[in-house]
């Protein structure tokens, strides 16, 4: 197989790269939920490596969970407890062997979207 998984974050509230994020990556078989491995993005919102490269790299259906609530109390962004937004999953499917997946996260204190793009 030759996909991989890389992510990028955006802080659409301050207009940057969301750095220091920690983004944990899980597989999802039925009701189980599986650690894949753990990341923090680099000062352009991205992981240094892909999140889940071509030698591990896996058709099925995965979760994202990005620590906003952290980094939001980190650049002084998180507001009163609790915050709005804390834990974000994402979970979504893999199904080409052969693809690059990414899964952008563009966030704010009050809200975030997500799309597949290249």
């Amino acid at each position: 197989m030759t996909g991989y998984l890389t992510t990028h974050v955006l802080d659409t509230a301050r207009g940057c790269p969301a750095a220091g994020l920690r983004i944990s990556l899980y597989s999802i078989s039925g009701t189980t939920r599986s650690e894949i491995t753990r990341m923090v993005t680099n000062a352009d919102g991205r992981t240094d490596a892909p999140i889940l490269p071509q030698e591990t790299f896996a058709t099925g259906t995965y979760e994202l969970e990005f620590a906003a609530g952290d980094y939001l109390r980190a650049t002084g962004q998180a507001g009163e407890e609790p915050l709005f937004l804390d834990i974000v999953p994402i979970r979504f499917g893999m199904s080409d062997p052969e693809a690059h997946y990414h899964v952008p996260l563009l966030l704010s204190p009050f809200g975030y979207s997500t799309y597949r793009g290249s």
